[in-house]
């Protein structure tokens, strides 16, 4: 079903690229630099903590199984004036986790964020549990957030007696809006000298157009350039004396670019998943497919004895095996454009796999012009 669908996919890329006119095929896409850039201080921090998860239905870590689960335990009933020398706990409704999150940029104290809680022993469920007061942590070693909540947990499992359903992951969960963040960050926006753009998409024709257009904004605006391509990926904006950082990078970033993408076609081999850019070309190649089909079929017979005989019953083997050879039609491809190209693979009338390997054949015959990444 998943092969069929994606034939009609094609076919309906290749008729919807038929009706739109050559000239703008291959015309280049127009974005705003805040959808192709980001700011290089405007990145994510990562945080990670070590807590705990209370309050679930016996489906917690086993304490033998365990033993960090129990430490962590203890030591946080002493630090709550609680001492359990001596004493023993089976109770299976505590888990151990990791806790992480993502600390965005320019983040304020007093602001929350979501964070992630999975399983470190051998408990069955977090669903249900709540997350104990939880410090996150990072690279420096540094408390940036706290965290406390109940788990959202999206899988369920179920279990009888013979027989088991789980769905879905059920010792991973979330906690929306979770954490508090305690510490800024120690770096600030308006204490830069200068703005890095950093490309999603690295590429030299499109680091290119954003100075341009960048520079182009500043002659009219400040009375000269400002904007410098470092390399395919970054862009170097200086700051004028008399802008203001937030001011110049609200401007800049709705600025509008035409950018630029190398050809690529994209292989699932696990999928059948084929994704085709716009600027792939195949020079002019002859293709034949066809696929051998060998099909084995068992059909065991029972041979009894006659009656009242010595004989034992016995089991004689059949095999049948019939081969079919499918396809093997010759077919003339030239793809100066993504529509004339899809058309010649649905003309073959091969499978998704087919067409996989015909992708790969052209590639190694040096007519594909394009990059072809295998996943």
């Amino acid at each position: 079903m998943r092969k069929n669908c994606l034939l009609a996919i094609l076919a309906l890329v290749g008729s919807l690229l038929g009706a739109a006119p050559a000239a703008t095929q291959n015309a280049p896409i127009a974005a705003r630099i805040k959808d192709i850039a980001s700011l290089q201080s405007g990145r994510d921090n990562q945080l990670i903590g070590y807590g705990l998860v209370v309050g679930l239905q016996g489906t917690g870590d086993s304490l033998r199984s365990s033993p960090f689960t129990d430490q962590s335990m203890r030591a946080m009933l002493q630090n709550l004036g609680i001492s359990m020398q001596g004493s023993q706990s089976n109770a299976k409704n505590v888990a151990a986790v990791m806790v992480t999150a993502n600390l965005p940029p320019f983040a304020s104290p007093g602001s929350r964020i979501d964070v992630t809680a999975s399983s470190l022993g051998d408990a069955t469920s977090l669903r249900g549990g709540t997350l104990v007061m939880t410090s996150l942590s990072g690279a420096d070693g540094q408390i940036y957030a706290v965290a406390q909540g109940a788990l959202v947990v999206s899988g369920f499992s179920a279990q009888g007696q013979a027989a088991t359903l789980t769905e879905g992951v059920t010792t991973a969960g979330r906690v929306p809006n979770g954490a508090i963040i305690e510490r800024e960050l120690p770096s600030r926006f308006k204490d830069s000298v200068n703005l890095v753009l950093q490309l999603r998409n690295p590429d030299f024709s499109t680091a290119v157009r954003v100075s341009d257009a960048v520079n182009a904004f500043a002659a009219r605006r400040y009375g000269g350039p400002i904007a410098d391509p470092r390399d395919s990926q970054e862009v170097i904006i200086a700051k004028p004396k008399t802008a203001d950082l937030t001011r110049l990078m609200a401007e800049i970033e709705n600025l509008v670019v035409e950018t630029d993408t190398p050809a690529k076609v994209v292989v699932n081999e696990r999928t059948g998943t084929i994704v085709i850019g716009s600027d792939v070309k195949i020079s002019r190649v002859a293709v034949s497919y066809g696929t051998l089909t060998v099909q084995v079929t068992e059909t065991p017979q029972v041979i009894q004895p006659e009656p009242f005989s010595r004989g034992q019953t016995a089991v004689q083997p059949q095999t049948d095996i019939m081969a079919m050879k499918d396809g093997g039609q010759v077919a003339i491809l030239n793809g100066p454009d993504l529509r004339t190209l899809v058309a010649g693979l649905n003309s073959i009338g091969v499978k998704p796999d087919g067409i996989i390997a015909i992708l790969q054949g052209i590639k190694s015959a040096g007519a594909l012009q394009a990059e072809l990444v295998l996943q």
